[in-house]
């Protein structure tokens, strides 16, 4: 196949490392890198397959000010929800692509073990299931890819771990303990498919790979971007500051303020997230805790 991965970030790169394996493969984005296979953005758009590994919350402006759809055969390799217009991955690219072009990536993976080639398994989720078996073959040996139909169930889960993944940080950052982490990590799987549910996402979406092993991995993890942004919440540190730290998006701060506005204007139940955006805007962590144990 001939692909072309659209966002050179450490994600873009990892996948990247991974397809050109077994496939004629080249990567680009806005900005010029010095990487081995880095074409120009317009050459690079002109594919027949992209993978995009683009921040959500530049996605639709990317796309607008970008992409010309030209029947290409799309994966989308980020997780979140637009914090401005509350809309999913799909919704967005829908508005620039048929729904059976594309496809969407998820479950568990770290962008540095990708990279070094080490074992993990993925789902390929897709209203069209043959395009979703042709990505999947893209992948080479060291990644098992599965195959799902429920869209709306792996992007939730993808973007909500990183919120409970926040959270996780914060739970180590405070020295809670692993008991701790386990009930936050369960509770915060029953959370997010709560909020799944009311979007029609499955229930079996949420205790597989993209749900709980994707979440069980970023919320426990200092290789997570989302944990650290909780490890520094811990230590009373400026968001600001722990983001120039870290010097990469984390998804999960703008992902949790779009959920608790969605689940806000649905009267969907979600205290995690509540919290996580509460300590965002400077809440005491010792103090977000306290409140959550003391819920009815």
């Amino acid at each position: 196949m001939k692909i072309a991965v659209i966002g050179a970030g450490k994600w873009g790169q990892a996948l990247y490392s991974a397809l050109k394996i077994n496939n004629d493969c080249v990567i680009s984005s806005r900005t010029k890198r010095d990487i081995d296979g880095f074409i120009g953005l317009s050459e690079a758009l002109k594919y027949d397959y992209l993978l995009f590994s683009i921040s959500t919350q530049m996605t639709d402006e990317f796309l607008s000010l970008n992409f010309k759809s030209n029947n290409q055969k799309i994966l989308v390799a980020s997780k979140g929800i637009d914090i401005i217009s509350g809309k999913f991955l799909h919704e967005i690219y829908a508005k620039f692509s048929s729904g059976d072009n594309l496809a969407f990536l998820s479950g568990p993976s770290f962008a540095s073990e990708v990279m070094q080639g080490l074992p993990c398994a993925l789902v390929i989720s897709s209203q069209n299931k043959e395009l979703a078996q042709i990505w999947a073959s893209a992948f080479p040996n060291f990644i098992k890819p599965y195959i799902s139909s429920d869209v709306i169930g792996a992007e939730i889960c993808g973007a909500y771990k990183n919120v409970i993944a926040i959270a996780g940080g914060v739970c180590a950052g405070l020295g809670l303990g692993q008991n701790a982490r386990a009930s936050l990590i369960s509770r915060g799987l029953v959370e997010m498919a709560r909020f799944g549910e009311h979007f029609g996402a499955k229930s079996d979406t949420f205790l597989g790979l993209s749900g709980a092993g994707d979440l069980f991995l970023s919320a426990s993890s200092e290789l997570s971007r989302n944990y650290r942004v909780g490890l520094g919440l811990a230590k009373g540190e400026n968001l600001d500051r722990i983001l120039d730290e870290i010097g990469e998006v984390a998804e999960g701060v703008a992902t949790a303020r779009a959920i608790t506005k969605m689940a806000q204007q649905r009267v969907i139940y979600t205290p995690i997230a509540n919290q996580v955006v509460d300590m965002l805007g400077g809440k005491n962590a010792k103090e977000a805790l306290k409140d959550l144990l003391k819920r009815q």
